[in-house]
């Protein structure tokens, strides 16, 4: 159990890494991000800044040498850099975590082989493939590349078997290696955010029910609008996934919820979770700090909420809206320290409490 004043470093500089570095704070651990953009988000709210390249072997050394634990705030850190870091300091969530979900075959294959249920998909290499996957899965699926891509980055829908759509499908990609993912008729896409320790023990929050514009979150509503056997469901395949990789930290993962209310998942991100920023307002143990509790060897703290909510992201020009939010009675608001709003780029979030609960 690491003691106050000890030093959590963090790979990475946006904004989860801010709330991390922040929840740090509260309990009294100091924060070295490592980050190559000077004046990151996080490094405004954290104790230093090494200002270095994820894979910088220098850097990591000097990070290893000054932090008593590392973790990262973002899933494409370079697999081989948290390997580099684990042979040289403690290093949570493990890095296996990480190599898994950097690789969405990679994910599916280990998320089945844990007995837990994804969409249908196929491996796409090339447009021959890609023509093969579209007539085994109803000629309908979503192209994503294997790696790299996200909020709705990196991806291409086809409804068709055609081979010109094929084609073009894959250029779009760059050639990319890929996955197909075979359409499933869902209900609401929903998520769990959950904390695991070093002795096993594992705490879960309230399910999100979450809506995406243009492959971005935009709301997460809480509770989710699910039966209970639904929340059992992903409950049982949270914890299924959790004991598999040996996890420490906190983990958010995906589900889309089926009309007979059984599910699939989706996906996971060995980090906190764009999903989870309402537990910041609405619980007394926000997930940052469950994960600074996580990784730090501290109890895991109670996920209970106190109020139903609503967190909403404020993407771009949303960020206007600030005056307007800062007005509201029930509503509490982060900002992330970005100089600049940019079409896409998530400049903070609101948190919109209930009352009454």
């Amino acid at each position: 159990m690491l003691q106050a004043g000890s030093t959590i470093g963090i790979i990475g500089g946006g904004q989860l890494g801010r709330m991390l570095a922040m929840a740090a704070a509260r309990l009294s651990f100091k924060t070295i991000i490592l980050e190559p953009q000077a004046d990151c988000p996080a490094a405004q709210v954290a104790n230093r800044q090494i200002v270095a390249n994820y894979d910088d072997r220098a850097a990591l050394q000097e990070l290893a040498e000054a932090c008593d634990v590392i973790t990262y705030e973002f899933e494409n850190v370079p697999v081989e850099a948290a390997q580099f870091l684990a042979t040289k300091a403690i290093v949570y969530p493990p890095p296996l975590a990480l190599e898994i979900s950097q690789d969405r075959v990679a994910e599916k294959q280990f998320l089945n082989e844990s007995d837990i249920a994804t969409a249908p998909w196929r491996v796409v290499d090339d447009v021959e493939d890609l023509v093969a996957a579209l007539g085994a899965l109803n000629e309908r699926g979503i192209l994503k590349t294997r790696r790299f891509g996200y909020d709705g980055k990196g991806q291409v829908r086809l409804n068709s078997l055609d081979n010109e759509a094929a084609a073009q499908a894959i250029a779009a990609i760059n050639n990319a290696p890929a996955i197909l993912e075979g359409f499933v008729e869902f209900t609401r896409e929903v998520s769990v955010i959950a904390a695991r320790d070093k002795a096993g023990n594992v705490r879960l929050y309230d399910i999100a029910e979450n809506v995406h514009k243009d492959g971005i979150l935009d709301t997460s509503t809480i509770p989710a609008e699910i039966s209970t056997d639904t929340a059992v469901a992903c409950a049982r395949a949270t914890y299924k996934l959790l004991h598999a990789l040996d996890y420490v930290g906190v983990l958010g993962f995906e589900f889309f919820v089926l009309p007979d209310g059984s599910v699939v998942a989706n996906e996971f991100a060995p980090r906190v979770h764009n999903s989870g920023h309402w537990t910041e307002a609405a619980c007394a143990v926000s997930q940052f700090e469950q994960h600074i509790r996580a990784v730090a060897g501290l109890p895991l703290g109670d996920p209970k909420r106190h109020s139903d909510c609503v967190m909403e992201n404020l993407i771009g020009d949303d960020v206007l809206q600030v005056p307007a939010i800062l007005a509201e009675s029930d509503a509490v608001l982060h900002l992330y320290g970005k100089a600049e709003a940019r079409s896409g780029r998530k400049m903070g979030h609101v948190t919109r409490i209930k009352s009454g609960k």
